[in-house]
This record gives C-alpha cells, structure tokens and sequence, in this order.
C-alpha cells in the first residue's frame, strides 16, 4: 500500500500550492464570468488539478517503479495532457484542439507496443485474438510491425474513456472519487494475474493512480477548493485506459466500473447529435445536473453515489465472467437511459 500512501501525500501537499498558485496568478473558473450553463459551481475556483495527478502519480513512480519504453511512452502522453490541461485552466481553448492532442498523447502510447492483443470471449471460453493483421515495414534498419486490429482498439478504447469520462467531473468531488476506486479494482485485478512479468508493476502503477486522485478528492470534495480540470479528466481517462489494457485488457472490467458515466456519455452524444449539435460541445443535460436540478441533490450527495456505485460495480465484477459484466453494464446502460429520457420528458 505504500505507492498509494506515498502518491496521495504528495497530491495532498501540492494542493495548496497550487491552488495558492493560480489564485495568486487570477487563473479561477468564475461563474460569474463564465456563464456557461453547465457551470455548477458559485464562487470562483482554480481548475489545476492535473497538475497534482501528473506529478504525484511521476514521483512515485520513480520511487517505486522500473522504467521501461512502455513506462517512459505513457509519462509521455501524460505530461502532453498535463500541458494542454494547464493552457485549457488559463485559456478555455477549443475541445477539437483537446481532441487531437489527446489523440497525439493515445498515439505516443500505443505506438510504444501497448495494445490490446485479445479481449474474453462474451459466447463462450477463450478469447478473440486481435493480433491480425499486422502491417511489417523496415524502419532505421530495424524490421517493425504494427498490429493494425489491436492498434486500432487500443486507440478506440483509450480516446472513448479519455473524453467520456472527463464529462463526469462537474461537481465537487464527482470525478477523483469514482477514479480512485476504479484503480483499486484494477490493482487488485492485475496482482492476481502474474502469468506476465509486468503485472506487479501494473499493480503497483494503479496504487499510485488511486492515491493521487484520492490526494486531489480531499481538495475537491465539497465545498471544492479547486477542479480537476481538463488535466486531471483527460488523464483519468488515459491512465485507466492504460492501466487496464496492461493488466490483461481487462476492458468490460473498467467498463462495468465506470457503467454510469460510461451510460451517460453514450446518451449525451446521441442526445447532442439527434439536437443538431456537436458532441463535443457541452451542456447541462448530463446525469449529474438531473440528480441537481430535478431531484435536489447536493454536490456532497451527487459525489458520494457515483463512488458508492462504482464501488459496488467493481466488487460485484470480481465475480462475474465477461457475458455477466456486459448483461450488467446494459442493464445499468438502460437504467440510465430511461431516467435521463424521462427527466428530458417532464420538461
């Protein structure tokens, strides 16, 4: 537990050095001045939260880890989400420019060879390969080959949590809490499979992912002293994407995990396309807003139900093959999509 312990007291400590940082600099969400409607929060809030995930989760890292291309390609990725975070807290740049940047940052850590070579059966025993086909070529002398299928998922599955679950954060505590528990399910998954000799490290990884969001949860439970921010919701995304391919594509596992927020981005981006809009750009039709405007719930309220439920979706999936994780997260797909098409008919 020490890489949990370790990470969280680093991002706990940097908390007030940031936030004192942008305060002193005037780089706060003001609702005041940002009048956007899916503004939940009503005094002005620093967003630097992915500063304290990034360098918490690094440190450790060093401390308890042993660097490898892999490693070094992920750190990468992570630092390039940090920066694009940091410009986004100050400039509120555009979501298609944080787009192809999480899609550079996806690249970089997929085209260092980690990708998702095979996926459980849901009909039955075994696993479907995605190693074929591959694409050989000679580059700087050395003979290389992509593995197009594989490739291709990994990307896929990487950008879908990147953005899907940087949509769930828009209330105090909401985001670093159901992440937190997401990477304890993923650590205790990966330290039970030890056939790979990357396993502990995939563990030890997930510890200090868990303790820096759970550092960053302190600061942003609420009353919030500062957001995660793009930073902090881009990285949650990309780290447990990563964290879950390494330890095994354990992908309905991190899917059945984050089933809420997973349903509600499916429902968000058919809800926007069927309106005429860009998926991308946001509103306040997301679960979290319903829970505040129709039924009176309190960020405290909202954050404390999306970790309970997470919690539950985790350890009910320690027990369940992958046919039962997909029924689970339809059924709970479902549940979410009729209570969000009811509410948007009570109108």
């Amino acid at each position: 537990m020490w890489p949990l312990i370790i990470s969280f007291l680093i991002s706990f400590s940097l908390g007030p050095l940031v936030i004192n940082f942008y305060q002193k600099h005037h780089w706060v969400d003001d609702p005041k001045k940002n009048h956007h409607v899916k503004v939940t929060h009503t005094k002005p809030v620093p967003r630097g939260g992915g500063i304290l995930i990034f360098i918490a989760v690094f440190l450790s890292s060093i401390i308890f880890l042993h660097f490898d291309k892999y490693l070094i390609a992920i750190f990468l990725g992570a630092f390039i989400l940090t920066i694009v975070g940091i410009i986004d807290d100050i400039f509120n740049i555009s979501p298609y420019w944080r787009l192809l940047t999480g899609l550079l940052a996806t690249l970089i850590v997929v085209g260092s060879g980690i990708g998702i070579a095979y996926v459980s059966n849901p009909l039955g025993p075994g696993v479907i390969h995605l190693d074929q086909p591959q694409l050989h070529f000679v580059l700087f002398g050395e003979e290389r080959n992509i593995w197009l299928l594989s490739s291709a998922f990994a990307i896929l599955f990487i950008m879908w949590n990147m953005n899907i679950i940087n949509w769930s954060k828009g209330v105090d505590g909401q985001l670093p809490g159901f992440v937190m528990v997401a990477c304890l399910f993923i650590a205790v998954l990966a330290n039970s499979f030890q056939d790979a000799p990357s396993q502990f490290n995939v563990a030890q990884l997930a510890l200090i992912v868990s303790g820096a969001f759970a550092g960053l949860l302190y600061w942003n439970f609420y009353p919030q002293k500062i957001m995660p921010g793009y930073g902090a919701g881009s990285l949650a995304g990309y780290f447990l994407s990563v964290l879950a391919i390494l330890s095994g594509a354990k992908v309905a596992t991190t899917l059945m995990v984050l089933a809420i927020p997973t349903a509600d981005g499916i429902f968000t981006i058919v809800r926007r396309i069927l309106a005429g809009k860009s998926p991308f750009w946001g509103d306040r039709g997301h679960l979290h807003h319903k829970l505040m405007d129709n039924f009176g719930w309190d960020p405290r309220r909202i954050s404390i139900f999306y970790i309970l439920t997470s919690f539950f979706m985790g350890f009910l999936s320690l027990f369940l093959n992958t046919t039962g994780k997909i029924i689970s997260i339809v059924l709970v797909s479902l549940f979410v999509f009729a209570f969000l098409i009811y509410n948007k008919l009570r109108k």
